[in-house]
């Protein structure tokens, strides 16, 4: 018996020694080790939703490590000017222009159209920034007119704001916030001004702060919706749907004159060696599936054409053709060369 054993044990040892060496030549590979991609989101309400829409639906058909790091839209530039020399993203989120200074500066790399097979879905502003080297637009957050239903009559336009059925009862947001900036923009352009010439916005603003609050922050607005008897205010179309959720008897409003919008993209990041898998999933975030699924869950705004939505949901977003032909970009390279002096001017207009 003992002879048995000590035989079957010379056959395994003998086997599992010819495995390593089989292995050691590369004859037999060890399992690969799963690819990996490194990203950035919002966290909170936006970093679940973009979870449950992408990184998990993209991390299980490619069988993908997909590491996500909170940083938002500052501080993610902030760390690829920091990371230049050794890049640790992948795929970098924007959603405050930085996508202008991001590829200037070299930090993200150009995408071609013909890499995206979404490219031929997409509405044409969503791709006009990749010819700069750019990231496509896969959301949009619309800036219009938020109001209470119950306690004022429907705005149609940006210039109902000077109205005097609203005064005491109206919200600005601090140029500090992207949303109030755009806000500040779209007031400018209606009283005559453009990115250069900001006097007839201020001018106009100047009038209504004596029967207005100024925010900085979206808490800050619902405060003031729930508490403070706020009628209107400039704001994003998303958020209107998170005061309908809490309650509130909020309802957004396109502005006839235009609709200024946030425009969230999904950026290539230079110099990585895994781009050809960056690419995919910026691909899968611009999919009609995926957005209608952000549509329906925070009211972003669709940018491919394709993208199906119910009655409801679609009265809620910008959606649609000619809702689409409503949007107003302001060029993002003149804003951020503006922004510092708009907001400066700002501080000191509000301080009075």
């Amino acid at each position: 018996m003992s002879k048995i054993v000590a035989t079957r044990r010379a056959v395994l040892n003998a086997g599992l020694g010819l495995t390593v060496a089989l292995a050691a030549s590369g004859v037999i590979s060890p399992a690969a080790a799963r690819e990996k991609l490194v990203i950035n989101s919002y966290g909170g309400a936006y970093e679940q939703i973009h979870r449950k829409l992408v990184i998990e639906p993209f991390s299980k058909k490619y069988d993908v490590d997909v590491q996500v790091i909170t940083a938002y839209s500052a501080d993610a530039l902030a760390q690829l000017r920091a990371q230049k020399a050794a890049p640790q993203f992948d795929v970098i989120h924007f959603s405050g222009g930085q996508e202008v200074v991001a590829a200037r500066e070299g930090l993200i790399a150009p995408i071609k159209p013909d890499e995206l097979t979404t490219a031929k879905e997409l509405y044409p502003f969503a791709i006009e920034g990749l010819s700069r080297g750019e990231g496509p637009v896969h959301a949009v957050a619309a800036i219009g007119l938020l109001y209470n239903k119950e306690k004022a009559k429907k705005p149609e336009k940006w210039a109902d704001l000077w109205n005097a059925e609203y005064k005491d009862h109206i919200v600005l947001t601090d140029l500090s916030n992207s949303y109030g900036l755009l806000g500040f923009l779209m007031i400018n352009k209606v009283k005559g001004g453009d990115i250069t010439k900001a006097d007839p916005g201020f001018d106009a603003v100047k009038t209504l702060l004596d029967s207005a609050v100024v925010v900085a922050t979206s808490p800050e607005m619902q405060q003031n919706f729930a508490q403070n008897d706020a009628w209107i205010a400039p704001y994003a179309q998303d958020y209107a749907y998170t005061l309908r959720k809490a309650g509130l008897p909020i309802e957004f409003v396109q502005g006839a004159e235009g609709t200024p919008a946030v425009y969230l993209t999904a950026n290539l990041v230079a110099n990585r060696p895994n781009q050809d898998l960056a690419k995919k999933f910026i691909d899968f975030s611009l999919s009609a599936e995926v957005q209608a699924g952000w549509a329906q869950e925070l009211r972003y705004s669709p940018t491919n054409k394709a993208t199906k939505l119910d009655g409801t949901v679609s009265k809620e977003v910008i959606y649609g053709p000619d809702a689409v032909a409503g949007l107003v970009r302001f060029d993002p390279v003149a804003v951020d060369a503006n922004r510092a002096a708009l907001v400066e001017r700002w501080k000191k207009l509000i301080a009075k």
